[in-house]
């Protein structure tokens, strides 16, 4: 792990002004205008002036997103509190109690919209609830943490290790198939659940799926992190998955030095080299390295600064990212979610979900400054 705080003096002044500005302009959004107290839900997107969007829906996803966010290190005032309020909301609006598992969606009412049961979904459940529950070690979290990941591991679960992105609400099949970023996440909440307790469950279905994704998703020529099984047609991958890949692969002492460790750190190089344009991360490329989408990110610019942070020789890069993140996507109402391939603001929205990618970012920031 590079010693950044040496190798780059003004490093630590710069994440200070980062975390201020997270702490100050972007988390009190969704303690304020971003939180819909008759729901206890926080609201999908916040728009320029701080006025929620319509609402259309709410998503489990992003509810267990936010329960992340305010039970991570921010040590925000009424974080606890808001934490307890998601996790009850979660139970409260989304879980089936028929069928078991939780709702993908339900409407501005409160009911049920979209009943399918999402991989990506639970996935983020069991983040959440693995983190909230080492944060607090209450029952009600670790049955909720005991349940999500009983559903993944006999419903979701396939043949070679792999997961099925997405069934239907009584867990009959839709057909959906493996694919890379419900398994990404699920890899990280087994990852949030070991380090909070011994499973050995979970620890072997984690390196199950790490073996099955290298024989499955990883292109050979490149060691890249495919979008879809390798045989799938019209493939592509995302570099901002291969920074957050390397990242969880590198930090794990379980998984460093594994097969798909190896094709990651290989294919860091790559994307970087083809996916990163003058300091900003694209969105899409096919597998010989063509631009598909370059639409830049916050949240790939958040992966790609939290992995360098694990590379070596990457001082000059950090601060020169934290710097690009800091006046490309930073503003003093909260951020810019995307720009396009010129640069220009594409999107004016706030969305609840980032925020879960800047806290990672910034806790992976203070590990190593």
């Amino acid at each position: 792990m590079p010693d950044l705080r040496t190798a780059q003096p003004d490093l630590p002044a710069l994440l200070d002004s980062v975390q201020q500005h997270f702490a100050q302009r972007i988390v009190p959004l969704w303690q304020g205008p971003g939180w819909n107290a008759d729901m206890a839900l926080p609201f999908e997107a916040l728009d320029a002036q701080h006025q929620p969007l319509p609402v259309q829906r709410y998503r489990a996803m992003a509810c267990a997103r936010q329960l992340y966010l305010f039970s991570s290190r921010i040590e925000q005032p009424g974080a606890a509190e808001r934490a307890g309020a998601l996790l009850r909301t979660l139970q409260r609006h989304f879980h089936d109690a028929e069928h078991g598992g939780w709702f993908y969606s339900i409407d501005a009412q409160g009911k049920p919209l979209d009943r399918t049961k999402d991989l990506y979904t639970h996935a983020f459940i069991v983040f959440a609830c693995a983190h909230y529950w080492g944060k607090v070690n209450e029952p009600m979290v670790e049955s909720t943490l005991n349940a999500a990941l009983e559903v993944v591991l006999e419903r979701f679960a396939s043949d070679e290790g792999l997961y099925e992105a997405s069934l239907a609400e009584d867990w009959s099949s839709l057909g959906s198939g493996p694919l890379q970023n419900p398994l990404m996440h699920l890899a990280e909440a087994f990852l949030a659940t070991l380090s909070v307790r011994h499973d050995v469950r979970v620890q072997d279905a984690l390196l199950q799926l790490t073996d099955a994704l290298q024989a499955r998703f990883i292109d050979p020529a490149h060691g890249v992190m495919l979008e879809k099984p390798r045989e799938a047609v019209d493939n592509w991958f995302e570099p901002g998955h291969q920074f957050e890949w390397f990242y969880l692969l590198e930090s794990s002492p379980l998984l460093r030095g594994s097969a798909l460790h190896g094709s990651l750190s290989r294919a860091f190089g790559y994307a970087e080299q083809c996916g990163v344009k003058d300091g900003a991360v694209l969105a899409m490329l096919n597998v010989d390295g063509s631009v598909r989408d370059a639409t830049q990110r916050i949240w790939a610019q958040a992966e790609y600064l939290r992995a360098l942070t694990l590379r070596p020789d990457s001082a000059g890069k950090v601060l020169a990212q934290l710097h690009a993140l800091q006046q490309n996507f930073l503003h003093a109402g909260g951020w810019h979610e995307c720009r396009d391939a010129s640069g220009a603001v594409s999107r004016h929205d706030m969305p609840s979900t980032t925020p879960y990618h800047l806290a990672t970012c910034l806790e992976g920031l203070q590990r190593v400054v």
